[in-house]
């Protein structure tokens, strides 16, 4: 990226990827929308995922995220490439890792961009491209005793 002395006059972009973290804290919804607000975008799509209580017709009693060390980086590798194929103004996304209870907040995703179809379409390809390509696993106690690794294969 050219900085402002390589041409004098020139205003650099800023990154429109403003929030990419992989956290054992409670998530906020507010926090992610805050970090792509932008006066240019005409919508803003946000993305929640929660811990739900079932899974495959079982009912979910415990489940617990692990990550591999790349995977922020590998986050904001999947946001670059979003950023790139739509006009992103602003992007956020966060996920939870460690032991997590029914109702939680795993992961939050947030697009702005100057319309909403816009919005919409990059937020879905956000939260698609960070369950299948970023490394963090979900790890599911059934109340039958049996237990799963979701994405860990």
């Amino acid at each position: 990226m050219a900085s402002t002395h390589d041409h004098p006059g020139e205003q650099v972009a800023p990154d429109p990827v403003k929030l990419i973290a992989v956290r054992e804290t409670a998530l906020s919804v507010d926090e992610v929308f805050r970090a792509v607000g932008d006066d240019a975008a005409g919508g803003i799509a946000l993305f929640v995922g929660t811990v739900r209580n079932h899974d495959g017709g079982a009912d979910v009693d415990a489940l617990g995220y692990s990550c591999h060390p790349s995977a922020e980086d590998e986050m904001r590798r999947v946001a670059e490439k979003v950023v790139a194929e739509y006009p992103v103004r602003a992007l956020a996304a966060v996920h939870r890792v460690g032991d997590l209870k029914v109702g939680d907040l795993a992961v939050v995703v947030a697009v702005s961009c100057p319309h909403r179809a816009e919005a919409f379409e990059a937020c879905r390809r956000l939260i698609d491209d960070v369950k299948h390509e970023v490394p963090i696993w979900k790890h599911q106690t059934f109340s039958d005793g049996t237990e799963e690794w979701v994405g860990a294969c």
